[in-house]
């Protein structure tokens, strides 16, 4: 069952006020990032800093790779999940029931960055995109650290974020003729631990919402924001990864650029020790551990 979120439902971050408001504003930001990782796993962030300018330059980057020829989009293909820059379609008619209507880009842009070389620019607005983005992850995960009654430093000391694995990942949904035979891609987590989405205007995005599909509309100047299944493994189940997925149409092409954050690759993710330990008695761990390379390869 797919249903609309009324408008105002979803959770809204104010970023602005997380590291920048008064101490009563920021505490308050604090309890609602809490409150959106725990009820949705799923939240907007407005007032975050980055240029409208920006974000219309990536996307336009972005279009620009796809819109190279198929000759030229094969020198960056790759092969395995850790080749650090992979592209290709996800439509291959002699596999699949329903048919994926997706061409993707992944790039690895941190610890160390990586783009393709075509088209000219990309490369360059890719790089300032990411790392504005990122610091964004940062100040976002510092905060629903707090809410869980951890040090905001937590991540930055037992995973080294500071070698974090940051994903560029910008998916073309091209006008589809028959939509309701298609969709762009199947319902799915996100590894990692926060995942910023931004979109093209053109809607598409669904997430699982106390057992329904719901449709989330597209905001100028804002991140869609996720939680990913090691924010999940960390907080031992306390807040959700959520499940999403990306339906196609035919009212014109569709682009989404996600930027995944993880941990370093050696880090191993495991349920914080402070949250098994309570007023009630110890809380068994409800994850083993893994490193998180391991977990990408699986």
């Amino acid at each position: 069952m797919v249903t609309s979120v009324p408008e105002g439902s979803i959770p809204v971050i104010d970023y602005s006020l997380l590291i920048s408001g008064t101490p009563g504003q920021r505490s308050e930001i604090v309890h609602e990032l809490g409150r959106a990782c725990q009820d949705w796993g799923f939240f907007m962030v407005i007032n975050h800093g980055v240029p409208q300018k920006l974000l219309s330059s990536i996307l336009d980057g972005c279009k620009g790779f796809f819109d190279l020829a198929e000759e030229e989009k094969q020198e960056f293909k790759g092969k395995q999940v850790l080749d650090p820059i992979r592209s290709g379609t996800s439509f291959n008619v002699s596999v699949e029931k329903v048919f994926y209507w997706r061409d993707f880009l992944k790039v690895f842009v941190h610890p160390v960055f990586y783009s393709p070389t075509k088209p000219a620019g990309l490369s360059e607005i890719s790089l300032e995109y990411s790392q504005r983005v990122r610091e964004i992850a940062r100040g976002l995960l510092t905060g629903i650290l707090e809410s869980l009654g951890l040090e905001g430093s937590y991540i930055e000391k037992s995973m080294a974020l500071e070698r974090g694995k940051q994903i560029f990942i910008t998916n073309l949904y091209p006008t589809c003729p028959q939509p309701e035979l298609a969709m762009g891609m199947p319902p799915h987590s996100d590894h990692g631990l926060l995942t910023l989405l931004i979109q093209n205007g053109i809607g598409g995005l669904q997430i699982q919402h106390k057992g329904k599909w719901v449709n989330v509309g597209t905001h100028s100047n804002s991140f869609l924001v996720n939680t990913g299944d090691h924010l999940e493994i960390l907080s031992n189940g306390r807040y959700k990864s959520v499940l999403h997925r990306a339906m196609v149409n035919s009212k014109g092409t569709r682009m989404s650029i996600a930027m995944a954050h993880g941990p370093s690759l050696d880090s191993v993710v495991s349920p914080a020790p402070e949250l098994l330990v309570s007023s009630e008695g110890d809380e068994p761990a409800a994850y083993i551990g893994m490193k998180y390379k391991d977990y990408l390869e699986l």
